[in-house]
Formats: C-alpha cells, structure tokens, sequence
C-alpha cells in the first residue's frame, strides 16, 4: 500500500506538490486512517490528486548539504522553488557551482546544540544527510548524536516535517560497522518519537551518480546503474542467508533526492520507513 501510494504521488502530474492535509500516519509501516476514507465514492487521495494547488513559500534546512547527496536535494528543492539553507561547521559552502550561491549557509555544528536555533528560525521541514564513518564511538556520534540534536532542536522550534536519510539493512555488514549503524537507528527512533505525523525514513542502499572528490569526479553509476537494474527485480533474493542482504538493488542520487523533497513539504506524503523497493 505505501508502495502505491507514493507511487502516484511521485508520478502525479499536478503541480510539485499536492494539498490535502495529512491522510495516513504510518508507523512501523502500518497507517492509520485520520477520518472517513471516502468523499462521494472516491478515496481521499484520489481527491486529493485532482485537486491543483501551490502552497506556501516553504523554508527548507538542508543539513549535510555540500555532500554527494546532500548537495542533489539543494539542487531539486530549487528546482521547486523552495527557499533552501544548509548548515555547516565552515558556515560556507566548499562548493563552486552556480546553485550553492542561492542557498543560505549557516555555520553551526549538529554535536553542540545550541549552536542551531538560527538556523532552525522559520524552517518550515529539515532534510537530514548527516552521516560518516570512522571509530565506532565516531560513527555513533555523528550518525546518532548529531541527528538526534538536530530532530530535538527541529521539534521545539516547531518544524513541521523531518526526513531523514538513513541507509538499508545488509544483515553482516551492520556488525562490521556497529557504530554506524547503531547510531542511524537511534536517529529512527528519535525521529518517530518526535515527529510521529511528519517523519519520514528514507533507507537506500548503494547510492549512485556522479561524485566529487576534490577536483576529481567518480562517475558511481558505473556500476551503480547496471546493478540497480538488475537487482530491482530481485527483490526475493535478499532472502538468501548471509548474501541475501547484500543484493539490495542500488539507487540513484536523483531518485533520492526528489523523494527527500517531496517528502519534507508535500502534507500528503505518508510518514514512516521508506525503503529502496519504494
């Protein structure tokens, strides 16, 4: 079902984003229905779909956003014309394109909170890229930690949706990185906890596309692409003991990002776990 539904949402041809208030609550992937699922013999979301509307200016902070990922949902957000900021240690960006210059940089840092009220003043949703590895203690501090002051610093300041990019299962892989992924799953749970109605956990696999290294550019779809379409009719083979997990198909950086996007403004979007299959 949520499948279907952000499915269409995705693919509707109103514009950018569509106008009903939220439809479902999900947790754990079950939804809730907010009231009387039918208008006239049609579903809500049908209705919903008819129906053009353009919403107010949204105000969204991008945090991670001179990243790889980071970097593609600035660029979408303004595509829609989105007012977009980003925070950062630096307070600038480390990026020389034409786009980084209508993004609003903040300087603040995710593991000192009370360094992010300016950024969070106005926001109306916060995309959260935030992300590394290292030591464990490093890898928990900035999958976790951060992310989990930024969510408690967005829900005080009354932010109305927070998406968060998390990763995939790949079963072994989670005990060689126990940090990592002990800290992204703390964030989860922070994150349905604090915004039960406008959380929304994005978790990819591989993520491919272009990415820049310096002055270099390693072109991940490579061996990205192939694999995507390869392994996203598959799906039966992540089953498998020990190997299943890791044949989660990869995704592209572009079909990431404008979920993300979608996901942080669009009222409609079902709240809950998005995996790569979705």
């Amino acid at each position: 079902m949520k499948k279907a539904i952000i499915s269409r949402l995705l693919h509707s041809q109103s514009p950018p984003f569509l106008k009903p208030k939220s439809l479902f609550a999900a947790r754990n992937g079950r939804f809730l229905s907010t009231g009387s699922e039918k208008v006239d013999g049609s579903s809500k979301l049908e209705e919903a779909e008819r129906v053009e509307f353009t919403p107010p200016k949204e105000k969204l902070l991008v945090l991670g956003g001179n990243g790889f990922v980071g970097s593609h949902i600035c660029i979408e957000a303004l595509a829609h014309g989105l007012d977009v900021s980003s925070l950062s240690r630096s307070g600038k960006s480390s990026l020389h394109d034409p786009w980084a210059n209508d993004i609003v940089w903040h300087q603040g840092d995710l593991l000192s909170p009370d360094s992010l009220g300016n950024a969070m003043n106005g926001v109306t949703s916060v995309i959260s890229c935030v992300g590394g590895f290292g030591s464990n203690s490093y890898m928990y501090d900035i999958n976790g930690t951060a992310n989990i002051n930024a969510i408690r610093a967005a829900s005080e300041q009354g932010v109305k949706r927070f998406v968060y990019i998390s990763a995939a299962d790949f079963g072994l892989v989670n005990y060689l990185l126990k940090g990592y992924y002990a800290g992204k799953r703390s964030t989860e749970t922070e994150l349905l906890d604090k915004f039960l109605h406008g959380g929304v956990i994005l978790r990819p696999g591989f993520i491919h596309g272009t990415r820049r290294v310096g002055s270099l550019h390693l072109p991940l779809s490579i061996i990205g692409a192939p694999l995507e379409m390869v392994l996203r009719h598959a799906k039966l083979l992540t089953h498998l003991p020990l190997i299943g997990p890791l044949l989660i198909p990869p995704v592209n950086v572009t079909s990431v990002a404008k979920v993300a996007v979608r996901a942080a403004v669009d009222p409609a979007f079902p709240s809950g776990v998005v995996d790569v299959y979705d």
